[in-house]
């Protein structure tokens, strides 16, 4: 076993004591950790890891050598592990998926059935949801968070290693200009009117910000 709980409780969780050496995370054995619910949130093989103010609670696992740190909040069927990094306030929670080396830190939150994996970074202010997946070299913040139409369907405007703005849509991955070209296939026009106000703005953010 590499931790056990503790006797400090509050609110129905409890906080971890390092049993063994975590040198992935800088932990010393009799370092005390974060909180959690049961055991089950943290995995005792591997080096993952609790710490500072954090809470794992519900179904939430947290393996590999993910960490959950600061005063981050992973819960509700959250799964966070390989060499995730979930830290500051963000809140990972309600069947969301954080994997590879991503990072979502800063108040961002990812939520939903989302996904975050490979490199991907989300921080800020910003909010993934819904069936959005965020990977590669992607990076989501406040600046350039995602787009929610009336009708509920989500897209995410990030960054990718060609330079450029992509549109992020399920297993969709488009520039602004595809993307354009795409929703004209739409039967709804009030969904295809809506959609085109978005990209228009995201694309004249882009022309200001010299990113095409």
């Amino acid at each position: 076993m590499k931790y056990e709980l503790t006797k400090n409780k509050q609110n129905g969780l409890t906080q971890i004591r390092a049993l063994i050496d975590i040198k992935h995370h800088g932990v010393k054995a009799g370092d005390l950790g974060g909180w959690i619910e049961s055991e089950a949130n943290l995995s005792q093989e591997g080096d993952a890891w609790i710490s500072g103010n954090a809470i794992v609670s519900g179904n939430a696992i947290v393996s590999g050598n993910a960490i959950v740190s600061g005063n981050a909040i992973v819960s509700v069927n959250a799964i966070v592990s390989v060499n995730a990094w979930i830290s500051g306030n963000a809140i990972v929670s309600v069947n969301a998926w954080i994997s590879g080396n991503a990072i979502v830190s800063g108040d961002a939150q990812v939520f939903g059935d989302a996904q975050v994996f490979g490199d991907a970074q989300v921080f800020g202010d910003a909010r993934i949801s819904g069936n959005a997946r965020v990977f590669g070299n992607a990076q989501v913040s406040k600046f350039f968070p995602q787009s929610i139409r009336s009708d509920g369907y989500t897209f995410v405007y990030v960054p990718m290693s060609d330079g450029l703005f992509h549109i992020q849509t399920g297993c969709r991955n488009m520039t602004i200009d595809e993307y354009m070209n795409h929703i004209n296939t739409y039967d709804c026009e009030k969904k295809k009117k809506e959609t085109l106000l978005i990209l228009e703005f995201l694309k004249a953010q882009n022309e200001v910000l010299n990113l095409d």
